[in-house]
């Protein structure tokens, strides 16, 4: 340091900027779709939005008939409703793997990622409200000895 410091005032002169926060672009494909993969329990969903009516397909079947109960087409709805974005995307996406409400969160997930990945912008929104996160429980594995993962056996002495 070949400079020295006579006063406090002068401190604030060395001290280096702050690392400005990353800046998210636009990520779109060939045909103008933003894509994310979304994952919840043990179910994985590919999903691709572009901008359209509204009009949500999961694996090639209207989201009416692929999610039969109200609640679930209720979570894949959140990020749009967040972002206040209803009627303004199409989304297409596949699900695999686990059960229907596993799917379901793996939906929202995916189209959460793949909004912000359309509209950088919307992210602040969409981490609020905690679409963003992936939800890492699974179920326990179960372990010998036991009868489920942490169920002892019954125990009697006679």
């Amino acid at each position: 340091m070949a400079d020295t410091i006579q006063s406090l005032d002068q401190l604030s002169t060395l001290k280096p900027a702050a690392p400005e926060a990353p800046k998210h672009v636009q990520k779109l494909d060939k045909q103008g779709r933003a894509y994310a993969t979304g994952k919840r329990k043990n179910a994985v969903a590919r999903v691709w939005i572009k901008p359209g009516s509204g009009k949500i397909v999961v694996n090639e079947r209207a989201v009416e008939v692929f999610f039969a109960r109200p609640v679930l087409r209720m979570i894949i709805q959140q990020p749009l409703v967040a972002a206040n974005r209803q009627g303004q995307y199409d989304v297409m996406c596949s699900v695999s793997g686990g059960g229907l409400s596993g799917q379901a969160g793996a939906v929202r997930h995916g189209l959460s990622k793949a909004l912000t990945n359309f509209e950088p912008d919307l992210r602040g929104a969409l981490k609020r409200g905690g679409f963003l996160t992936r939800d890492s429980r699974v179920v326990e594995r179960k372990k010998y000895g036991r009868a489920k993962a942490r169920r002892s056996f019954q125990f009697s002495k006679r």
